[in-house]
């Protein structure tokens, strides 16, 4: 099944589709930086005007409770820790960056794509081997690897968009060869 006008106008789906998985790529890494500011104002949000998620869900309360205390605690005495999370938000925009390439020419870099699914897919382990490891609650595990799953989807729209663009320019190149005269 091809696009109503052709490779170009699958190019443009392709490049909307990227697009959208590289911003929230680069959102999810920028996220990484200011932790301590954001648990504050998550762990304030859900003691006013968010309370009622914190009632329907107590324990994702207590948790952030936990998680913010952590954190400042580490900010105050152990910075140095946190750096840790500043290298996760860079990876995050390195590999943002990667997917540059298979704007510019889809088919030539699938790989980044597939890379990238792989990627995701070994959410699925690390948060189901450390979560546990970390003493982290299975619940937020799962939140941990829906990001996985969420990923994935783009990547394989995209990543079944570019097999289609690769066979619909190798047919319209095998036409041309076939007009032109010899």
């Amino acid at each position: 099944m091809s696009d109503s006008n052709g490779p170009r106008a699958l190019l443009a789906r392709i490049r909307v589709w990227l697009a959208f998985f590289v911003v929230c790529l680069v959102l999810s890494g920028l996220t990484a930086f200011p932790l301590v500011t954001e648990l504050r104002l998550l762990d304030s949000a859900l003691t006013t005007w968010a309370a009622p998620v914190a009632d329907v869900f107590p324990g994702l309360a207590e948790w952030i409770a936990r998680v913010r205390g952590g954190l400042e605690q580490a900010d105050a005495e152990y910075p140095f820790v946190l750096y840790g999370t500043d290298w996760l938000a860079f990876a995050h925009l390195v590999i943002a960056v990667a997917f540059y390439g298979v704007y510019r020419d889809p088919v030539r870099n699938i790989w980044v794509v597939e890379f990238g699914m792989i990627a995701c897919a070994g959410i699925i382990p690390l948060a189901l081997i450390c979560g546990p490891i970390r003493d982290i609650p299975f619940w937020w595990s799962v939140i941990d690897m829906s990001f996985g799953v969420f990923g994935i989807v783009p990547l394989l729209i995209v990543r079944r968009m570019i097999k289609r663009l690769e066979r619909e320019t190798a047919k319209e190149t095998e036409t041309a060869l076939r007009t032109s005269p010899a």
